[in-house]
């Protein structure tokens, strides 16, 4: 009778495989140089904003408007880098989030519920703190979105300061749950920021998407076809009434992200690593240089802490985005057959989860949705999401850095390549061919240790002769 087999039990947040880590590797490289870039423009905001002051040369530049007024697109500075740019950033969200579910982590259902439940989770517990905090001190309902979304960019921008070591599984996990963080976030700001409806700009909008999608796929290639297409679709879909950056999402899902046989990349790799640093290095910083720029004073920053809305955006950020990813975490390991990698601990997670309390871009895009109409609600909710963001960095900061010697260990382990293949060594193990590489590396060493062995004992017994001799001779008879 055949003994029955006992599942082996799933690992979260396990080691990549080699083409994920890679890939992972390529994006969270761009990500993070576009987050210092994201930082540094939000520190100029910042400057500019309070140097100039009130009425100064920022807002001047904020509001100055230009366009064509005939197609609805006379737009202020600030207005177009909120709904073009971040069209853009949307776009590569949608590419990324397409690869993610037919070639990624997310397209075995088991690996996708750790990510989606957390970033779910993630989501739902910071509007319900906003709820709570703001119903409870009688301010207004209308911000709870706005803490619930993660920026990758500003947390990678974290990473590379503080955490340069963590493990890729980490890393990983991060960047899938700010994916679906976004995803999220699109349908939040499609369903709840969509005021009345221009039926024909919508029809025009999905006709253009229709061409779009049928284009693709009969195979037409060129830039000067989809570039002025999208423009187009993205243009009806702003007078539409629906949140312009809606269009980029829905182009970067239509894009084929499988490989056919003998394609190096499919075509939705091809236009992400096109278009990534476009997004990363120009279209965020831009936003977050006209988004970010909000009065700075004692007064201000005790507010934040004073006002109903401001302190539920705060504490949405930084406590409830951390409960909510690592209770989602932890209930899903708890729940399913899944447990934590044998490199990992809870305090890792935990300290990952607090990182994803920085929210920044879409934070700032749905506060200024939220509170549209209200200048001033606006810039303290600003002034909240920028400090929530730092409490969290600070945090993040303090538990990374007690556990970044493990993590050293940890990257060291997953680089190492005794063989010189060009491959690392954990994922050889199961080669015949690389055990027998170390076997020669061995055997090598191995000689010439015992070649050293002879040559010391040599020199040894030459010297103890020398020093013999001279001893006969010194000890002699006068």
């Amino acid at each position: 009778m055949t003994t029955p087999r006992t599942p082996t039990p799933r690992k979260a947040l396990g080691r990549l495989s080699l083409p994920e880590r890679t890939f992972v590797a390529d994006a969270l490289r761009t990500e993070t140089v576009g987050g210092v870039l994201l930082l540094l423009a939000a520190v100029a905001a910042l400057i500019w904003a309070n140097i100039s002051g009130p009425h100064g040369s920022y807002e001047t530049v904020s509001h100055f408007h230009f366009g064509v007024d005939a197609l609805g697109l006379n737009l202020s500075v600030a207005h177009w880098a909120a709904d073009g740019l971040l069209a853009v950033f949307f776009f590569v969200a949608g590419v990324e989030l397409k690869r993610e579910l037919v070639a990624g982590d997310l397209r075995d259902p088991k690996a996708a519920m750790l990510p989606v439940v957390a970033a779910l989770c993630g989501m739902a517990v910071p509007a319900l703190v906003y709820t709570l905090t703001s119903g409870a001190g009688g301010g207004s309902l209308a911000g709870w979105a706005v803490p619930t979304a993660t920026d990758i960019a500003f947390a990678l921008a974290v990473l590379a300061v503080i955490g340069t070591s963590l493990p890729s599984a980490l890393r990983a996990f991060l960047l899938t749950l700010a994916v679906v963080d976004d995803l999220f976030a699109i349908l939040i700001i499609a369903v709840f920021f969509t005021d009345d409806l221009d039926f024909a700009a919508l029809g025009g909008a999905f006709a253009g998407l229709a061409l779009f999608w049928l284009l693709l796929r009969k195979g037409v290639r060129g830039w000067y076809v989809y570039v002025p297409l999208a423009l187009v679709v993205w243009a009806l879909m702003y007078n539409s009434g629906i949140h312009a950056t809606i269009a980029g999402v829905a182009m970067g899902l239509m894009l084929r992200c499988h490989r056919h046989e003998g394609e190096e990349r499919s075509p939705g790799e091809r236009v992400e690593h096109l278009v990534r640093p476009l997004s990363a290095g120009l279209a965020v910083p831009l936003f977050a240089l006209f988004s970010a720029g909000v009065a700075i004073s004692g007064e201000a920053l005790a507010d934040v802490f004073a006002q109903p809305e401001t302190l539920g955006v705060v504490l949405g950020l930084v406590v409830g985005k951390t409960l909510g990813i690592f209770g989602g975490t932890w209930l899903t390991a708890r729940f399913t057959r899944a447990s934590l990698s044998d490199d990992l601990a809870w305090p890792d997670v935990f300290a990952v989860a607090t990182l994803a309390g920085i929210g920044f871009t879409v934070s700032l895009l749905i506060g200024e949705l939220a509170f549209e109409g209200d200048a001033a609600m606006t810039d303290s909710v600003k002034a909240a999401v920028i400090s929530g963001s730092l409490i969290a960095t600070a945090v993040a900061t303090v538990l990374l850095r007690i556990r970044n010697a493990k993590y050293r260990r940890l990257t060291e382990d997953e680089e190492r390549d005794e063989d010189l293949s060009g491959v690392p060594d954990v994922y050889e193990q199961d080669d015949p061919a690389y055990h027998l590489r170390m076997a020669e590396i061995h055997e090598r060493k191995a000689a010439e240790h015992r070649r050293l062995a002879r040559e010391k004992a040599a020199e040894r017994d030459a010297l103890a002769e020398v020093t013999g001799g001279a001893g006969e001779e010194h000890h002699g008879p006068a």
